[in-house]
């Protein structure tokens, strides 16, 4: 079964059209790169999925479901912008994830947390940057769902912890949920690719799968990409 299917999905901004008719069928156990140059749609076609926005045209349905209230139960968003509150802990947070969400690991996120060294007693106005971001990563990667949104996952992160955080993400979804990835590192995440999605303008331009572009064009997704979007 498809985990996600977008059908003429089409968003406007007052007179830019921000995706036109994107037409992309995804299915499960796929990590998928969204790329494109800023402005492109990425942000755009991720909140269409995540039903942040709606659609002007088309429509997007998630294991067959129409976007919606029970799609949100089985989709698991990470916004490019952190969106906590900076009074709250670590572990405040993860109690809310708790209260919330069915398919939420407390325990997960807690083991996470551990791991790259976060006092969950913390509160985020005393972390970093990219300590609040991971601890914003480590609360959608704790959850059991069917599709996963992460919208730059790595951006704000120094490059000692992006092998960590990939390795999150590859260890922590499900061989029949799938996650797609937003990011402008495509170097540092082409080794753990299944499919690449390159949308420009608002149009997706390539959709094919990370072994068919070696073979095909007999570069890497990265080579690929500078060559696509070169100014």
């Amino acid at each position: 079964m498809s985990i996600a299917v977008c059908r003429n999905l089409t968003k406007r901004y007052g007179h830019i059209t921000a995706l036109k008719n994107i037409n992309l069928e995804i299915e499960g156990g796929k990590i998928i790169g969204l790329l494109g140059p800023n402005g492109s749609g990425k942000t755009t076609l991720i909140k269409l999925m995540s039903g942040i926005l709606t659609p002007d045209e088309g429509d997007a349905l998630i294991c067959d479901e129409k976007i919606g209230v029970n799609t949100k139960k089985i989709v698991s968003y990470l916004p490019e912008r952190t969106y906590l509150n900076d009074w709250m802990r670590a572990k405040d947070i993860i109690n809310m994830f708790s209260d919330f969400y069915r398919d939420f690991k407390a325990d997960t996120a807690y083991e996470m947390l551990k791991k790259l060294n976060i006092n969950a007693d913390d509160r985020l106005k005393t972390m970093s940057k990219g300590t609040r971001e991971k601890v914003q990563l480590v609360l959608v990667m704790s959850r059991e769902a069917k599709l996963y949104l992460l919208d730059e996952p790595i951006g704000g992160v120094d490059p000692a912890a992006r092998d960590y955080i990939l390795k999150t993400i590859l260890n922590n979804y499900s061989e029949d949920a799938s996650v797609i990835i937003s990011t402008h590192l495509i170097s540092d995440i082409e080794p753990v690719l299944d499919d690449v999605i390159f949308i420009k303008e608002g149009n997706m331009v390539l959709h094919s799968t990370v072994d068919e572009i070696r073979e095909k064009n007999n570069k890497s997704v990265d080579a690929l990409f500078r060559e696509v979007f070169a100014c």
